[in-house]
C-alpha cells in the first residue's frame, strides 16, 4: 500500500509512458468556455476584506479566492481565473462539480417538496437511499441505515448506537485519526493542531491506541501489543463499546490500514462483544476503488459512518449497521430536524447511480495506478530524493515531501511552497498529515484525462518552481 518513490523513481524512469493507464469516462469534459463575469459583489481581495470582518478566523480557507462557478473538474473564481480542482470539497466531489443527474435530480426533487422532517412526515427518498446503502454495504447480513446531515453528527450517532447497544461507555480511536470537530468527535481525534487545540476537557472513557504506520516505526504487532496494554491499564474491555477507525486516514496523511490489522480487530471485538466501526466519510464511495475502503481488507464493520461524496456536493451523512445494532435506540432517540433532506436524498440516489453506470470504481483504480506511475517519474526527474511516498488506495493518493531521503525529516515548507505555486498556476491542491508534508489528491473521478495531464504538468511546474527558490535561498 505504500512505497518509497527511491526504488520507485528509477523504475519509473525507464517506463514507457504509454503504458500508464489512460481512460475516459461517460461524462464529457465540456469545451473550453468563456471566462465567467466578475461577481457582482467584488473582486477576490474586496471579499476577502469582507470575510475577515464578518467570518471568525477559526474558519480556515486553504485558497484566497472565491468560486463563481464550477463545472466537473473546473473551477473558475470571481474574477475569472480557471483552476484545476484537485481538492473536490474536500473528497466531496468523486462525481465532479454539479454532475448532470446529481443537479436533474436535485431540481426535480426542489419541485415536489425541499422540507417535512422525516421524524415529522416521512418520505420515500429517505427510505430508498438507505435501502441502497444497506445493500451496497459489506456484510452478510441485514442491515439498516440512519440519515443526517453531517459527518461529525453520523460519527456521534455510530457511538451513540454501539452505547446503547452494548450498555458500555468505552470508545477507542488511533492517533492520526480525524472523526469530526464536534467535542465528542474532537475527544476521538487523534491530531491536535488545529483541531482540538485549546478546546478541551474532551469526554471521559475515549482511548486512544498508535496507528500502525512503518513511517513512524510502529508496526501491526507494535499496535495490537499496545492495544492489549491498554485493555490492561486503563479500557477493560467489557466496559468498551466500539473501537473506531478510518480504513485510510485522511487528515491524518492517507495511510491505509493493513490488511491485517482491520482482520486482527475483528477478531478483538468479536472476543470482548465490542462494536467495530468503519469511519468511511472521507475514503467511501468509490475514492479507493471500492464503495467503501474497508471492503479491501475482507472485514465486515458492525457499523459504518458515511457522508462527503455520498450526495455529489449535498449535505447528506449516514449511519449503516447491523440491523439488531441500529434498532439498540428507542423512538425518537435518533434522528434531526434536517436529517436525510429529501434533497439531498435525491442527489445522493443519483450520485450513486452516476459512479455505478459511469464505472467509477474501475476509473478510481486506475487513477491510483497513473497518479503513483506519473508521481514517481516527476519525482525522479525534478525533485530527486525530496517525495518519500506515494501512498494510498485507489485514488485516495498521498505525496509525502521530506528534506532528504537519509533522515526522512517532514519537509511541511516545501509542501507549503507547492501548494502556493500551483494555486497561483491554476491547481487547487490540500496538505495533510501530522506534519503538514503530504499532498493528498481528491480530483473527481469523473476528470478526463486531458483535465489530468495538464494538472500534472501545473503540479511539476509548481514543484520545480519551489525547489529552485530553495535553492537559491541556501546559495545566498
Amino acid at each position: 500500500m505504500t512505497a518509497s518513490t527511491k526504488p520507485r523513481a528509477a523504475k519509473a524512469a525507464n517506463k514507457d509512458r504509454k503504458t500508464t493507464p489512460r481512460q475516459t469516462t461517460a461524462r464529457k469534459q465540456p469545451a473550453a468556455k468563456p471566462a465567467a463575469a466578475v461577481d457582482a459583489t467584488g473582486s477576490n481581495a474586496a471579499l476577502l476584506a469582507r470575510r475577515e470582518a464578518a467570518v471568525p478566523r477559526g474558519v480556515a480557507s486553504a485558497a484566497p479566492v472565491f468560486a463563481a462557478r464550477a463545472e466537473n473538474a473546473e473551477l473558475w473564481d470571481v474574477e475569472g481565473k480557471r483552476y484545476i480542482d484537485f481538492a473536490g470539497g474536500i473528497a466531496v466531489l468523486n462525481t465532479g462539480h454539479r454532475h448532470p443527474k446529481v443537479v436533474a435530480a436535485a431540481k426535480a426533487q426542489e419541485d415536489l417538496y425541499t422540507h417535512t422532517s422525516f421524524q415529522v412526515v416521512p418520505y420515500e427518498p429517505y427510505v430508498a437511499l438507505a435501502e441502497k446503502l444497506n445493500a451496497l454495504a459489506p456484510g452478510d447480513f441485514a442491515k439498516k441505515t440512519l440519515l443526517v446531515t453531517t459527518g461529525a453528527e453520523a460519527v456521534e450517532n455510530a457511538v451513540k448506537i454501539a452505547r446503547a447497544h452494548t450498555g458500555r461507555p468505552g470508545v477507542i480511536a488511533f492517533n492520526g485519526s480525524y472523526h469530526g470537530r464536534t467535542l465528542l468527535t474532537l475527544g476521538m481525534t487523534g491530531k491536535i493542531s488545529p483541531y482540538k487545540k485549546d478546546v478541551g476537557p474532551f469526554p471521559s472513557d475515549i482511548f486512544r491506541a498508535p496507528f500502525p504506520d512503518v513511517r513512524q516505526g510502529v508496526t501491526v504487532e507494535d499496535s495490537l501489543k499496545a492495544l492489549e496494554m491498554l485493555f490492561l491499564t486503563d479500557a477493560q474491555p467489557e466496559r468498551v463499546a466500539a473501537i473506531i477507525l478510518e480504513p485510510v486516514l485522511g487528515e491524518g496523511g492517507y495511510h491505509p490500514v493493513p490488511t491485517e490489522m482491520f482482520q486482527a480487530l475483528r477478531a478483538i471485538c468479536d472476543k470482548h462483544g465490542i462494536l467495530l466501526i468503519s469511519d468511511e466519510i472521507q475514503a467511501g464511495f468509490g475514492r479507493t476503488g471500492t464503495w467503501f475502503a474497508i471492503e479491501h481488507s475482507g472485514v465486515a464493520p458492525d457499523l459504518i459512518t458515511c457522508a462527503k461524496s455520498m450526495a455529489g456536493g449535498y449535505p447528506i451523512a449516514g449511519v449503516i449497521g447491523r440491523a439488531d445494532v441500529m434498532d439498540a435506540m428507542a423512538p425518537g432517540g435518533l434522528g434531526g430536524t434536517y436529517g436525510g433532506n429529501p434533497v439531498a436524498c435525491a442527489a445522493a440516489l443519483a450520485a450513486i447511480e452516476a459512479i455505478e453506470s459511469e464505472g467509477l470504481l474501475a476509473r478510481s483504480t486506475a487513477l491510483g495506478e497513473m497518479f503513483k506511475a506519473r508521481f514517481a517519474e516527476i519525482g525522479a526527474r525534478t525533485a530527486p530524493f525530496r517525495m518519500w511516498d506515494i501512498r494510498g488506495l485507489g485514488a485516495m493518493i498521498a505525496v509525502e515531501f521530506v528534506t532528504d531521503f537519509e533522515t526522512a525529516t517532514p519537509d511541511a515548507a516545501l509542501t507549503k511552497s507547492v501548494i502556493a505555486k500551483a494555486l497561483d498556476k491554476g491547481l487547487i491542491l490540500l496538505a495533510c498529515g501530522m506534519h503538514g508534508n503530504a499532498l493528498r489528491i481528491m480530483v473527481p473521478l469523473t476528470a478526463s484525462d486531458a483535465i489530468l495531464d495538464e494538472a500534472m504538468a501545473i503540479f511539476e511546474a509548481a514543484l520545480a518552481e519551489a525547489i529552485a527558490e530553495e535553492q537559491a535561498l541556501a546559495a545566498e
